[in-house]
């Protein structure tokens, strides 16, 4: 349920409707102009008109596989203290291959504390990568921070990603040896609907519905939750949020009218029980995809069950934290790990 990056579309479904506003109209020869101008004049007012389609598609698509041959994410800067390993396969459900990135301090004089990272993205977009530095920084930290890849809506629908996050905890598990983790102190996090998965794991540990086919024999059970943003009850979050009505219907196979025991089903807050894990709930009050009061309402069931929680409240942020607003949720996160899984 979190913004993501516009998709490639059709060039006139994004630029306005006048030719000389768009990048590449001085690209285009001399005599298409012309002729470009004289349709848009023609035009009626509410026809997108665009300059040379034909000609810019195919200068696009030449752009487009020109940067994909060349661009590459920046650089991670991995200091000499981190082990950094990438590409890692953690699961193989449906033969999908499904990998992580594992950072953890090069230097560990005994078994650290593992923390798995989980992506946001709609349950439907999002990459691993984009936990890599808040992995490296745990590492440096003294902790394994894992970040993951997890099937995607709406290919795979609920619950295939809580049983891939599940099945890392339990790969976390199954290599402790291997990468000098403490396979009783891990902990978990997560943003929009990462933030929803980890809360999830928090709160349904080892519930067999859940826990999927992969890597056996452990248990998916976690010390704690840092849950940045998501959501607790998916069955209110219509008319909340700008993206719900696309995004969960994806998700969960129909809306709510039409998928209403899934949503009840994949809805956190109801699987909370005085089992579940310690949990600090960050969140903006002007979050226009996940509205804050789903996070009151986690606190307040947590609560009632007698689970620690703790809710950082950022006043006027909204979803995807910057500036003084990202400082405090990032130092609240460490802290947060650094008293329940360093005890």
């Amino acid at each position: 349920m979190s913004p993501v990056a516009f998709p490639l579309s059709p060039l006139g479904a994004i630029f306005p409707s006048s030719s000389l506003l768009s990048p590449f109209y001085f690209l285009l020869p001399p005599a298409q102009r012309a002729l470009d101008k004289s349709r848009e004049l023609q035009a009626p007012r509410n026809v997108i008109c665009m300059p040379g389609m034909n000609y810019i598609r195919s200068l696009a698509l030449l752009l487009l596989l020109s940067w994909g041959q060349t661009a590459r994410p920046a650089e991670l800067t991995v200091p000499e203290d981190v082990i950094f390993e990438s590409n890692l396969e953690y699961a193989n459900p449906d033969d999908q291959h499904l990998q992580l990135n594992l950072a953890r301090p090069k230097t560990a004089g005994a078994p650290s504390p593992a923390i798995l990272c989980i992506h946001g993205g709609g349950f439907r977009a999002g990459t691993r990568d984009g936990y890599n530095k808040l992995s490296v920084t745990l590492a440096q930290h003294g902790f394994v921070a894992a970040t993951i890849t997890y099937r995607l809506a709406p290919k795979y629908q609920f619950p295939a990603a809580i049983h891939d996050a599940k099945a890392a905890v339990r790969w976390l598990r199954a290599n402790a040896a291997k990468y000098q983790i403490d396979g009783h102190r891990i902990g978990v996090t997560g943003g929009s609907a990462g933030g929803h998965l980890a809360q999830f794991i928090g709160v349904t540990a080892n519930v067999p519905e859940f826990e999927g086919d992969q890597n056996p024999g452990y248990s998916s059970k976690v010390s704690c939750v840092v849950n940045v943003y998501g959501p607790s009850d998916v069955t209110k979050s219509y008319g909340k949020s700008v993206d719900a009505h696309e995004v969960l219907p994806l998700w969960l196979g129909g809306n709510l009218e039409q998928a209403r025991a899934r949503h009840i089903q994949a809805s956190p807050l109801n699987w909370v029980t005085p089992a579940a894990a310690p949990t600090l709930l960050i969140h903006g009050t002007e979050d226009k995809y996940v509205a804050y009061e789903q996070a009151v309402w986690m606190r307040d069931r947590l609560t009632a069950c007698g689970v620690e929680v703790q809710l950082l409240t950022l006043e006027g942020a909204g979803h995807g934290f910057k500036g003084a607003d990202a400082e405090k949720a990032d130092q609240a996160l460490l802290a947060f790990f650094e008293a329940h899984l360093k005890k």
